[in-house]
């Protein structure tokens, strides 16, 4: 693989940081109350230079939906090896996902506000990028479940339950934070989610090995 130049990963850089304060204004102020000078307050570099990276806020608010689908996608597919038992693909996966919603608060809630409101931006990129690999780690749970490696489920359901249980974390943090007393999530909030959510999902498939 060929390694980046300095201005490659001076430009990666850039837009990285840009994300991440856009992450932060859509998630307190939705799209519409966002403004890219806010952004560019947040980020502490000028509006000119994020216009530069992203020509309008339609487009920025495209590019952090569709990073936090790449990231999905880049940490949470399911392991093909046919010598990875279910329960250490699984546990992983869950591991994987409770990450993301630890260093990306922000950009789940964005997520999870398009969503609600029908992924009117998000719905094509969904349908061409998350639907192939969702339907392909559904094939390998059904292949798992014919071998009889793990208890008869539903796959797509399997996924929706791991999702809503692990995004909580960062969709309803400010929840949690009350109940618990606490104010923010830390470290040992996201390992103790963590072992509970294995430990349950692995007790549900009798997958324990």
């Amino acid at each position: 693989m060929t390694k980046p130049t300095k201005t490659q990963a001076n430009r990666a850089k850039t837009e990285a940081g840009i994300l991440r304060a856009a992450e932060e204004v859509f998630a307190q102020k939705g799209f519409a109350g966002s403004s890219m000078d806010a952004v560019a307050q947040q980020a502490g570099i000028s509006k000119q230079l994020i216009l530069y990276y992203f020509p309008g806020k339609d487009k920025l608010y495209q590019a952090v939906l569709e990073n936090m689908i790449d990231l999905w996608l880049e940490k949470m597919q399911f392991n093909d090896d046919p010598e990875a038992s279910p329960a250490s693909t699984i546990r992983q996966y869950i591991q994987q996902k409770i990450e993301l919603s630890r260093d990306y608060p922000n950009g789940s809630k964005v997520f999870a506000h398009e969503i609600i409101n029908g992924a009117p931006v998000l719905k094509t990129y969904l349908i061409e990028n998350l639907k192939p690999a969702f339907e392909r780690d559904v094939k390998i749970i059904e292949r798992w479940i014919a071998a009889g490696h793990i208890r008869p489920v539903d796959p797509k359901h399997l996924f929706f339950t791991i999702w809503a249980a692990t995004q909580t974390y960062a969709d309803f943090s400010t929840q949690i934070q009350l109940l618990l007393g606490k104010p923010s999530l830390d470290q040992d909030d996201f390992n103790e989610a963590t072992e509970f959510l294995c430990n349950f999902v692995l007790s549900a498939l009798d997958a324990q090995h």
